[in-house]
């Protein structure tokens, strides 16, 4: 016999059919039993609870119990049992019973790491409901039953959140995406599914979705709670921040000599992984292995990814380490244990997708490596893995291929042509190159670095010093030690025979992320160039394009060396020095016509400036971590990717407890600015705003004269509408008589929108065209461009449309030549605007390349601005389902605080408006008419102002103002 409390109360015979119950009173008195089979309810609570109509008598009840048993018989006795009564049936038997025991299941399954069964069992869990739980229950009053219905409701909930897990491990995320937003809407203050939807938008390309989704779910914390997000929802949505905009595969490093002696592996190895999906060369350290997958990946067809794993320290790192080789973030988006992991993510990434995975040097990360592979081979069909190590994987469907040492000849003519390379004309005894190749047993990479070394020693002082370094022991390794055939006993080598100065600038140069130019590598390593010179010959350091390089494994063998030999603090600080005076040279120069050049120096020093303010903040530093905030703010604003600093920005103003350190208020301001930037922006903002307020007044009112004149732009946008907009107003326009031309460009810029404020657009645009003409005098492009963008809205809103798009153009070809991608989206989006009415296509054209940037660069606005104008087109075609769509997708991305979301957030609801007349709604169409007009209302500025500024069409400007 089976029973249903989760709906209608309802009992069934095991053939199916319905045994009849009777009226509402006896029903109630059932589920009342069944809420917890086989323990005692008091009797008064069963003649209390179970009558809708009121509570009934003691008699009234025995004969509903009477009742209740004729029509149960023996197979559900109820008992007699002191003051109550109970049901002795199996817990299993209750349909709420067996949704505990599913849903439990369901979530150790989960927790197991085996999706597949955890959907299935919740799926069947979940299957069970067929209403509210309880429901004969629902109009009794009854505080037992309010309190069973509430925790099953809960235990419903959860339930559900751990299916939609699954779901989402399982790569079914975009069609979780629709239930998902339904449940937040739901449950909008409850975080497990919003971070559920936040990795399902991620996974399904919708990165700034993603973020939107965030920023709703804070401030709906902040007015409902006056609480923050959690750590684990805030850590979520800075792995989002950081994940890279435009992800594509590692491609295996370029070669810079030809392959000598291994044409015949090539052809082999291609053949092979033409038929086979796994490969693994195996072989000693230093044999050649990873350069003969260099050259399979330059014969395979398709794209290859290739990955690095020698770096590695933890097996743990190695999903994380494919999946930042294929350009997405290092980190799985998750929520503490029970997100998904890296391993899962890179199922959804790689599952339909034809690729060859090299994984190069897996012995240390051997089993982890093999588990991983063994996953996505049979969950991704296209995939294929070529690996490098010094033993198999051992698993079903490996094809071994072993890399041998050269033969004589081959290692010879590689000894010669390398040794040559350095010392032309050496004229080397055959006799003593073939001893010298044999001592180190034809092994390429041994072969290479001792070949470096003939351009200080002649071939047999050499071959001397390999006697006595490696005597009896690389000869006899095939039977005795075989530590001397590992890559790592090879750079040991290579390493010891180093003078200490050259030991010294190799251990020093292991703190540079992204290798350095000669003289940062000097200044930083305390050498000089004939010693960096001196190392790039013996294979230690790589030369390209003017910098220097360390290979991976060697540098992660200087930096143990550098930490056990020195005080690495020590060079780490001057390492950080150095990139603050390069941030500081390049900042000087994005303010004028080499522009372009200091934002491609600041874009290539980006990691090791990464590294060096981690540093400060561990240090800690704060000093020089405030510095370098402050040169590199300009560019990471320009580049539209401030908040991948704000963690460090945060921790440094907790370091200084809100407190500026002297002499550096200015940098203090604008490290609030960075840190407001982040996941936990807004209370960061609020917390330090005043202190920052009066640390830029001191350093730029009256005649006064800071170092970082893009500060002042940067404190009037974000005070617009979340500051004090008339403070920060005036600090900047009264740079209009300063000594820095760049501050009196920004200062006529700042001035035009305060004139459009006080209805004086001739003023407004005389200003801006002044702010134009010096920001080309200077040769800026970046603010050449924002301020033509302001320019061309003016054009656009006095119907002057063919202006207003030459006038974008201008900026669009400057923002596309700075790489600045978010303002490129914006200003397509206002492009669009001005020639929606006259050339739809090419309007959609470019809302729809808006998109496409705003998605990459993450920026939550800049898509809102884009799908905005997308509705502005379907409503034009008699499309208001599709424009409503469109306006709620935008209003649910923007940020009502950020003064560049206005624009947006306006056209939005007054399209919405217009939707609403269109079917008749008028209270609905007054209604957003009215969020429309507050919107466009800033502080100091009237809303026609507003919307004049930002080129609203007249049939707007009009459906603004309302009916």
């Amino acid at each position: 016999m089976r029973f249903t409390i989760l709906g209608e109360t309802r009992v069934r015979r095991d053939d199916g059919t319905e045994l009849p119950l009777g009226g509402p009173a006896r029903r109630a008195l059932l589920a009342l039993l069944l809420a917890r089979p086989g323990e005692t309810v008091p009797a008064d609570r069963l003649a209390e609870e179970s009558n809708p109509a009121g509570p009934q008598s003691a008699h009234a009840l025995q004969s509903q119990v009477s009742r209740l048993r004729t029509v149960l018989g023996p197979s559900a006795p109820i008992e007699r049992t002191g003051a109550g009564y109970r049901i002795v049936v199996p817990y299993d038997a209750v349909d709420a019973g067996r949704f505990e025991r599913l849903a439990r299941d369901g979530r150790a399954a989960l927790g197991a790491d085996d999706p597949a069964r955890a959907a299935a069992l919740l799926h069947e869990a979940l299957g069970l409901w067929q209403g509210p739980a309880l429901a004969d229950l629902a109009d009794s009053g009854s505080d037992t039953a309010r309190a069973a219905t509430v925790r099953l409701e809960e235990l419903r909930l959860a339930a559900l959140e751990d299916r939609l897990e699954a779901d989402l491990r399982l790569g079914e995320h975009r069609s979780a995406i629709p239930e998902l937003r339904e449940l937040t809407g739901r449950h909008p203050l409850r975080e497990r599914p919003v971070a559920l939807l936040m990795r399902a938008l991620s996974a399904d390309g919708a990165q700034a979705a993603a973020l939107a989704v965030y920023e709703t779910t804070r401030r709906h914390l902040a007015d409902e709670l006056g609480v923050d997000p959690s750590p684990e929802l805030s850590a979520l949505h800075q792995e989002l921040l950081c994940q890279d905009p435009v992800p594509a595969a590692a491609r295996p490093p370029a070669q810079l000599t030809a392959l000598v002696g291994r044409d015949s592996e090539v052809a082999d190895l291609d053949a092979l992984l033409r038929r086979s999906r796994l490969v693994t060369l195996t072989g000693p350290g230093g044999v050649g292995k990873t350069r003969l997958a260099v050259e399979a990946a330059g014969a395979a067809d398709g794209e290859v990814c290739f990955v690095q794993l020698a770096p590695l320290r933890e097996d743990t790192a190695v999903p994380q380490a494919l999946l930042g080789a294929l350009g997405l973030s290092g980190n799985s988006l998750h929520l503490g244990a029970d997100g998904p992991s890296p391993a899962e993510r890179l199922v959804t990434v790689l599952s339909d997708r034809p690729l060859l995975l090299i994984l190069d040097n897996c012995e240390h990360v051997l089993d982890a490596t093999a588990a991983l592979i063994t996953r996505l081979l049979a969950a991704c069909p296209h995939l294929r893995v070529l690996t490098t190590s010094r033993e198999p994987l051992g698993i079903i469907g490996e094809h071994l291929y072993p890399v041998r040492p050269l033969d004589t000849d081959a290692a010879v003519r590689l000894f010669t042509d390398r040794a040559t390379a350095v010392r032309p004309g050496l004229a080397a005894d055959p006799a003593t190159v073939r001893r010298l190749c044999a001592a180190l047993d034809n092994l390429p990479l041994a072969l290479e670095l001792a070949a470096s070394r003939l351009r200080t020693l002649d071939p047999d002082d050499l071959a001397r010093r390999l006697d006595d370094r490696l005597g009896m022991a690389a000869r006899g390794a095939r039977t005795g030690d075989g530590r001397h055939r590992t890559l790592r006993s090879v750079i040991a080598w290579s390493w010891e025979l180093l003078p200490e100065p050259e030991r010294r600038a190799a251990r020093r140069f292991a703190v540079f992320v992204s290798g350095a130019t000669a003289p940062a590598a000097a200044r930083v390593c305390g050498t000089d160039p004939d010693t960096l010179e001196s190392l790039a010959d013996k294979s230690l350091l790589e030369t390209a394009d003017g910098r220097y390089r360390m290979l991976e494994t060697v540098r992660a063998y200087a930096g143990e060396q550098l930490d056990a030999a020195e005080r690495s603090d020590d060079v780490r600080r001057a390492h950080a020095e150095h990139f603050l005076d390069l941030a500081r040279t390049a900042d000087a120069r994005l303010r004028g016509s080499a522009q372009l050049d200091g934002l491609a120096r600041l874009t290539a020093a980006h990691d090791d400036l990464l590294a060096a303010l981690r540093w400060t903040a561990d240090a800690p530093e704060p000093g020089t971590g405030l510095a370098l905030l402050a040169a590199a703010a300009h560019s990471l604003w320009i580049r539209g990717i401030p908040a991948c600093v704000a963690t460090y920005a945060a921790r440094l103003l907790d370091i200084l407890d809100g407190e500026p350190p002297a002499g550096l208020d200015e940098e203090f301001a604008i490290c609030v600015l960075l840190a407001a930037s982040g996941p936990a922006g807004h209370p960061v903002w609020h917390r330090h705003r005043a202190r920052a307020a009066s640390a830029l007044d001191a350093v730029w009112s009256g005649t006064g004269q800071g170092r970082h004149p893009a500060a002042l732009l940067l404190w009037v946008l974000r005070n617009a509408t979340d500051g004090d907009p008339h403070r920060a107003y005036a600090l900047v326009s009264a740079q209009s008589d300063g000594s820095d031309p760049w501050a009196r460009a920004v200062a006529q810029y700042v001035t035009a929108f305060g004139a459009l404020g006080e209805d004086d657009p001739a003023r407004g645009e005389h200003a801006l065209h002044t702010a134009a003409e010096a920001f080309r005098a200077l040769g800026d492009r970046w603010g050449t461009a924002l301020t033509l963008d302001a320019v061309a809205a003016l054009a656009g809103a006095r119907g002057d449309r063919t202006e207003a798009v030459a006038l974008t153009d201008q900026a669009l070809a400057l923002t596309e030549g700075l790489g600045a991608l978010a303002d490129t989206a914006d200003l397509l989006v206002g492009r669009g605007d001005h020639l929606a009415d006259t050339d739809p296509a090419a309007a959609r054209a470019d809302y729809t390349r808006a998109a496409e940037l705003a998605r990459r660069t993450g920026s939550p606005a800049g898509l809102a601005a884009a799908q905005r104008g997308l509705g502005d087109l379907a409503l034009s075609a008699g499309e208001t389902a599709e424009a409503e769509r469109r306006y709620r997708e935008a209003l649910d991305l923007l940020d009502a605080r950020w003064v560049r979301s206005i624009g947006s957030r306006v056209r939005a609801l007054a399209g919405l408006a217009r939707v609403a007349e269109i079917r008749g709604d008028r209270d609905t169409a007054r209604l957003h008419y009215r969020r429309a007009a507050e919107a466009a209302t800033v502080p100091g500025a009237s809303a026609s102002a507003v919307l004049a500024m930002l080129g609203l069409p007249e049939p707007v400007l009009q459906a603004v103002q309302g009916p």
